[in-house]
């Protein structure tokens, strides 16, 4: 496959940025380290800076004051890394998929699929379903019972929407996500775990992306929902009845517990939980290994845990933690137990 090649000066155009040097062929996409002359590459982070005097790249995505360090020619933008991600979209190779059901996979008589649908090989559709035009559902993927995909949606490798799944318009799923399994409802009758009934669904709004061996759990009355443009990383876990506000993002191996709430615009940091039943407001950032144990109101920053040491130093500071109610209640003023 011939890879496309793009004018500097086109590029500026193209995006709204200012070309500043000459106007130079760009043929691909690398990093200010591995870059040749005939690439593109970006300087965001100004940890990064002074790689760009030695940089050979061709042409270089960066902010205004980066600009005179910059030896070759320079895209200026505002985000350089916003630019540079959409330039760099040019140059991804997407393989070209025929729209069509292929003759090993398996669609019930009640199905609907649109005829500029693609279904893949050995991938299941069962009853009720319905596939939009554009959608492609790759191989060994599996759409239970009445489950709906939207225009241009795309389903990779061994995705499996159980049942009660609906997806808007370009919602994307990496191999391995399960939508629409049962949430984890338990209640105790005499030393004896009974199932609760999932009877709810899985919503998730237009342009949203879910990551690898991620799991959605279906709601237990009503939905668990994902609003627009929620980025979903890979191994995340979200508990039934759930709700995350439009384009918060989530890093891998973070946890969402059941009927919790999460704002608009969050960002949840790798390996953090939330715990159910909370609420999460707009604008928040959790940074990783967090654990929320309560409802956040006021957007911001917020952390938990304790930095990483060594072994020595992690077993003297646990053994004084222990100690910790008991030396502030020596302090004045702290007869009384903390509310």
């Amino acid at each position: 496959m011939t890879m496309p090649t793009f004018s500097a000066a086109a590029l500026a155009s193209r995006f709204g940025l200012l070309l500043q040097g000459e106007d130079r062929q760009v043929a691909g996409v690398a990093t200010l380290a591995d870059a040749t002359p005939s690439q593109l590459s970006f300087l965001a982070n100004p940890r990064y800076r002074s790689q760009l005097a030695q940089s050979q790249a061709g042409v270089v995505v960066l902010r205004a004051e980066d600009a005179e360090a910059c030896t070759g020619s320079a895209l200026i933008a505002r985000d350089p890394y916003v630019a540079f991600a959409r330039i760099a979209a040019l140059f991804e190779r997407k393989p070209v998929i025929a729209p069509g059901i292929h003759p090993t996979a398996v669609v019930d008589a009640s199905a609907q699929v649109d005829p500029l649908a693609s279904i893949g090989p050995l991938a299941s559709i069962g009853a009720r379903s319905k596939v939009a035009a554009g959608a492609v559902v790759g191989p060994g993927c599996v759409v239970g019972d009445d489950c709906e995909l939207g225009e241009d949606c795309e389903l990779q490798a061994r995705v499996t929407l159980l049942t009660r799944v609906r997806l808007g318009k370009r919602v994307r799923i990496l191999p391995g996500a399960v939508l629409g399994g049962a949430g984890f409802g338990l209640a105790m009758d005499a030393g004896h775990w009974v199932n609760v009934p999932q009877l709810g669904g899985v919503v998730i709004g237009d342009d949203c992306e879910i990551g690898a061996n991620t799991t959605i759990d279906r709601g237990a009355l009503g939905d668990t929902v994902l609003e627009e443009d929620v980025r979903l990383d890979n191994q995340i876990q979200i508990g039934h009845n759930v709700r995350i506000g439009a384009h918060t993002a989530m890093a891998g191996c973070s946890a969402v517990a059941g009927s919790a709430r999460i704002g608009r615009h969050c960002l949840i940091g790798g390996g953090a939980g939330v715990l159910g039943h909370l609420e999460v407001c707009d604008r928040v950032m959790i940074t990783a290994m967090s654990l929320v144990t309560h409802s956040i109101r006021t957007p911001g920053e917020y952390s938990s845990g304790t930095p990483l040491m060594d072994n020595r130093g992690w077993r003297k500071s646990a053994a004084r933690f222990k100690q910790l109610d008991r030396i502030a209640r020596r302090l004045p003023g702290s007869e009384k137990d903390p509310e």
